[in-house]
């Protein structure tokens, strides 16, 4: 539940909220050279780094690195979509992992938590775009 109230995306969540979905949770490790996700296949999961480093890339190039508390595949919460990038691990990597399915049943229980997701994921949409509003 720790890792969850701060990662960004779940932030607004009641202790309730976020118990709800650590619950929902399977927690994972994995060696150095492990692909998490890759570009182009159908997203059904969302992952959030607890310990270790990732790389992401687009087309085989590097676009960045990320660690302890970041998260990805946060759409995938949402819509069955094709991922836009692959995450490789390049460490040993603890980190937990959500399914869609899963999630789906905490939004038909309590659609609060949809709400203040879609606004996190807004936020972040337009924070990675440089757009002004988002300051």
């Amino acid at each position: 539940m720790a890792a969850l109230s701060g990662s960004p995306l779940f932030e607004g969540l009641s202790r309730r909220q976020l118990g709800q979905i650590a619950r929902l949770s399977d927690d994972l490790e994995v060696p150095a050279g492990t692909v998490l996700c890759e570009e182009g296949a159908r997203g059904r999961e969302f992952f959030v780094i607890i310990a270790g480093e990732a790389e992401v890339t687009r087309g085989g190039q590097p676009v960045a690195r990320i660690g302890a508390g970041d998260f990805f595949g946060e759409i995938a919460l949402l819509e069955r979509v094709k991922r836009t990038a692959t995450v490789t691990a390049l460490t040993p990597l603890s980190f937990f992992v959500i399914s869609s399915s899963a999630f789906g049943s905490v939004l038909d229980a309590d659609p609060t938590i949809e709400r203040r997701l879609l606004h996190a994921l807004a936020r972040r949409l337009l924070s990675i775009s440089g757009d002004p509003a988002s300051g």
